[in-house]
């Protein structure tokens, strides 16, 4: 058993890797380079998620949306280069994102954040929702009536009871990852270079939990099972709101991006860019798409 000291280096050291992926989730890295070296291909990945019109899976990277075809194929929709930081699917063909437009794309002397935006065609044309020119949300949160988000330029987790219109300010923290449920939106979790931390009052307070494995990424399934990645890769569920812990499948590492989809099905993306799946609650997990080698 390791010793005391032991454990809590190899607590700093996850928070360090936490804090890493913090700090990299905007540098301008290219893993999912394309075949065609003139495409900057995926880029880092930063969401996941599934349409329910038809399955497809979405990939939001560094350089835009794209629809996974095959194992080896994805394709950017609409052909748009934009900065997906934030990304969530709330509905058939209906997407929220936030992040950064195309360095083209910007004005000179305006402002690189998109605030909220909002498809309704599977990210072929995006509206404006909120804060445009002033938010970068890196994680979009949907729980009921309610939906939250963490914005990197004010570091505080902000909550929205009119689909993004407008937003109340919510705690100040270092968050990668927030989850929350229909079935109790007054409650959001949050992952943090400090650990899992918990908010009962619409994430205008935070509290730790205590006896948590160090996770990187967590969903909700329902008001109180949970599902999550640890910094190691580990695939870690709590039936009891947090408490207690249990671990079942491991990934190659530790995960760009991560979501549930159901119970069963798990998406994850790795450092690379390669995205993989479970069907079984992640006991195991294939690859749904790697991208061409650097």
């Amino acid at each position: 058993m390791a010793s005391i000291d032991q454990r809590l280096r190899l607590r700093a050291s996850a928070a360090l890797a936490l804090l890493a992926l913090l700090g990299t989730a905007c540098a301008e890295e290219s893993p999912g380079k394309a075949a065609d070296p003139a495409d900057p291909g995926i880029g880092h990945v930063h969401g996941l998620g599934v349409d329910p019109a038809d399955g497809t899976i979405y990939i939001a990277g560094h350089y835009g949306l794209f629809q996974v075809r095959s194992t080896d194929t994805a394709r950017r929709i609409a052909d748009r280069v934009q900065d997906h930081m934030g990304f969530t699917v709330v509905g058939p063909r209906t997407f929220l994102a936030s992040g950064h437009p195309a360095a083209a794309d910007v004005p000179p002397g305006g402002s690189p954040h998109l605030g909220l935006i909002r498809t309704t065609d599977a990210g072929t044309t995006w509206t404006s929702v909120s804060e445009a020119g002033s938010a970068d949300f890196h994680s979009i949160q949907p729980a009921g009536t309610a939906l939250y988000a963490y914005d990197s330029q004010t570091e505080r987790v902000r909550r929205s009871g009119d689909e993004g219109r407008t937003w109340t300010p919510g705690a100040e923290a270092q968050v990668i990852d927030l989850a929350g449920h229909a079935e109790e939106p007054n409650r959001v979790y949050a992952t943090t270079p400090d650990g899992l931390q918990v908010s009962h009052d619409s994430g205008m307070n935070f509290t730790a939990l205590t006896g948590v494995p160090l996770l990187s990424h967590v969903d909700s399934l329902s008001k109180d099972e949970l599902i999550g990645v640890g910094v190691d890769g580990q695939v870690q569920a709590s039936k009891n709101g947090g408490r207690t812990w249990q671990a079942s499948g491991r990934l190659p590492g530790q995960a760009a991006a991560f979501t549930a989809v159901n119970r069963q099905r798990l998406l994850a993306a790795m450092d690379d860019g390669t995205v993989m799946e479970s069907s079984d609650g992640g006991r195991q997990f294939s690859v749904v798409y790697r991208p061409a080698s650097n």
